[in-house]
């Protein structure tokens, strides 16, 4: 049998997929995220490394890392950087 193309798990185990899955870009212009937790459907994100402060980090949550992460796990309306 195939594994499934698409993360399964718990919400918190798919959240994390979908980090994992962006990281590597990010970390190439030497940033990182981390998963801070996850309360109800919301995500909290630390934006660590060059992306703190940086003027797209906006940009780099809602257009990338929090598009990923509705995609991998959908009940989640919102990722929030703290």
């Amino acid at each position: 049998m195939k594994p499934s193309p698409w993360p399964t798990g718990t919400l918190e185990e798919r959240v994390l997929a979908a980090i994992d899955e962006v990281r590597p870009a990010i970390r190439m212009d030497g940033g990182d995220v981390e998963l801070l937790r996850v309360e109800a459907d919301v995500a909290f994100v630390r934006l660590v490394g060059a992306c703190h402060g940086c003027p797209m980090a906006a940009s780099t949550l809602a257009d990338f890392v929090g598009e990923r992460v509705k995609l991998y796990a959908p009940e989640i309306s919102r990722v929030v950087a703290e």
